[in-house]
């Protein structure tokens, strides 16, 4: 009999639940604005938590310091570590971003050049394999010929298109205006009044669960603040470096292709390799010794970076396996696109944390009843 009574109660369960989304369904309208109103704040929220995540191991490190009797309070931390971003954003625009508009330009002007190379090498690259057999039965040729008659095209359409998506640019660039504009007041408030948010979330939590609540909190907090400020650190000596690196390797603009390199190594695992196809495409339109320097440099900068810099600035914080990495990628991929594959590793960081306390949480009750029972 119980067992019928709790089938009964699942059923009813799901069909209120299949009810309330074929309801919400019908009467999109009246979801519409919210949707419209949490994604126009997805974006600058996502940014100002990141950006969050990533200074206060900073705001707290400076909250320590102290000069004599004088010590530096949460806003005046605040303020010192917004002034020293602002003053590298200065410094960057200032001197690499003239450098990278002048490398994007010679780029776009000059890609029929360099798929004409690029074309021109791999031929040479066939005579000059001609005697081998494992090209033999492959008509590269073809291929070859098709890429060269779709090169000048592609761009050009690519061009047409840009043209023609006038409108949608000129939303892009107010969208990011906003962005922009919207971020730094978050983070400034985040970063000064962000250690009132637990406080008042443990006021919604009963008295008996406000320890393991708040320890919970700290302990996703942690996770969170570590694997944000540790992939920041990654990206920025993996662009540094990978650039530097490529500019000694004589791989065609190598402040471009670091900074992508350095950008693209948010992603695990695959990131890295993302990165150096732009560099291997340049390179061999010089030389294939040129696009095998650039495969050294990734190496060695991706060797320096897993077995000394991510162990030190991540360690444990996120220990998963790589192969629930690889399948995370995957399908966040699937589900969400780029942002999905960014995102999905601290997503299922928190929810590992949140798992393993409600895991301790059932493990110490199970004792206590136990206890209980003995004792009776």
């Amino acid at each position: 009999m119980p067992n019928k009574k709790n089938l009964m109660f699942w059923s009813l369960e799901i069909l209120i639940v299949a009810t309330l989304i074929w309801v919400c369904m019908k009467i999109n309208f009246v979801f519409q604005p919210v949707a419209a109103f949490f994604s126009t704040l997805f974006i600058p929220v996502i940014i100002s938590g990141f950006l969050y995540y990533m200074l206060l191991p900073l705001v707290k490190l400076l909250m320590k310091v102290k000069i004599g009797k004088f010590k530096i309070n949460r806003t005046g931390a605040v303020a010192i570590v917004f002034i020293a971003v602002f003053a590298i954003i200065a410094m960057s625009i200032a001197f690499l971003l003239p450098k990278i508009i002048v490398q994007v330009e010679n780029l776009i002007t000059k890609s029929p050049t360099y798929v004409s190379q690029l074309e021109k090498n791999f031929q040479h690259f066939l005579k000059y394999d001609s005697r081998s057999s494992w090209l033999k039965d492959i008509d590269l040729q073809s291929y070859l010929n098709r890429f060269e008659g779709s090169g000048s095209e592609m761009i050009a359409k690519f061009m047409k298109s840009l043209t023609n998506s006038l409108g949608s640019i000129i939303s892009a660039i107010t969208n990011i205006t906003v962005t922009v504009l919207t971020v730094p007041f978050m983070l400034f408030y985040m970063l000064k009044d962000g250690y009132k948010l637990m406080p008042s979330i443990l006021k919604f939590v009963p008295r008996k669960r406000t320890a393991q609540v708040e320890a919970m909190l700290q302990d996703m907090s942690n996770t969170l603040s570590k694997y944000i400020s540790g992939q920041a650190i990654e990206c920025i000596f993996v662009g540094i470096c990978t650039a530097i690196g490529y500019g000694l390797a004589g791989v065609p603009y190598a402040l471009l292709t670091g900074i992508f390199a350095g950008a693209t190594n948010i992603i695990p695992y695959i990131g890295p390799y993302i990165g150096l196809v732009p560099a291997l495409i340049l390179s061999l339109t010089d030389s294939f010794n040129t696009a095998v320097m650039a495969i050294i440099v990734c190496i060695i900068v991706q060797q320096i970076d897993g077995n000394l810099i991510y162990p030190n600035v991540i360690g444990k914080s996120v220990d998963i396996h790589p192969l629930t990495i690889i399948l995370l990628l995957l399908v966040a991929g699937k589900i969400a696109g780029l942002l999905g594959i960014i995102l999905c590793i601290p997503f299922y960081a928190i929810i590992k944390v949140i798992v393993k306390h409600v895991k301790e949480v059932i493990i110490l009750e199970n004792e206590s009843s136990d206890e209980a029972k003995i004792e009776k």
